[in-house]
């Protein structure tokens, strides 16, 4: 879904982005460790703060992202330009992601996929474009904080077939993950570090 204007202002504002950087990101850097180089995906880039802290904080070589929004794609583009050929940008669906098989060593979510109708066929296709061996980071927002009276009003969510804890973790498992980590917060959010299991042939190496 795209923003409605009041949660544009949310996520675009500098108390936002220091969130992102210095709690949320850390969170997620000391439950699953950094990236050993490689190219990463972020599904949802929203104005390419998360780009960034891919980059610096996780330690990816490359990223590629997408927003449903053309406006934060080109938000994300002014501000990754310095980044040159280490960032790349599309407007995209998380539910129907356009990139092959096993392209990416890690995929990053902060906060998106509680916005996906089908966040199934959301997990199913990060599933999908992970390598072998590769990780998805994901920071979600929780069926309580969603139809809650007051959010649910100021916010546009989806509001069928939302995902509590327990859910979003099956939702994991059923796609196919394996969840290493998983840190909720007073039912309203949660942190999780989920792998796609190594080859056959790679664990034998």
């Amino acid at each position: 879904m795209i923003l409605n204007t009041f949660e544009y202002l949310m996520m675009n504002n500098p108390v936002r982005a220091m969130l992102q950087r210095r709690y949320e990101a850390r969170k997620l850097l000391r439950m699953g460790g950094p990236m050993r180089g490689g190219r990463a995906l972020e599904v949802g880039c929203g104005r390419g703060v998360g780009v960034e802290v891919i980059l610096d904080c996780f330690g990816a070589d490359a990223v590629d992202a997408f927003d449903l929004d053309p406006r934060m794609v080109a938000k994300a583009g002014r501000r990754l330009k310095r980044r040159g050929d280490r960032a790349r940008l599309w407007v995209g669906d998380a539910a129907r992601i356009d990139a092959a098989d096993a392209t990416y060593d890690a995929v990053f979510d902060f906060g998106i996929i509680h916005h996906v109708p089908e966040w199934r066929a959301a997990l199913a296709e990060i599933f999908r474009v992970l390598k072998p061996g590769g990780r998805f980071y994901a920071e979600e927002v929780l069926r309580a904080y969603i139809l809650h009276p007051i959010w649910r009003r100021l916010l546009d969510h989806p509001l069928e077939d939302r995902f509590d804890h327990a859910q979003f973790q099956a939702g994991l498992t059923q796609a196919g993950f394996v969840v290493t980590a998983a840190r909720p917060f007073a039912k309203s959010f949660a942190w999780y570090i989920a792998d796609k299991a190594a080859a056959p042939d790679a664990e034998r190496a």
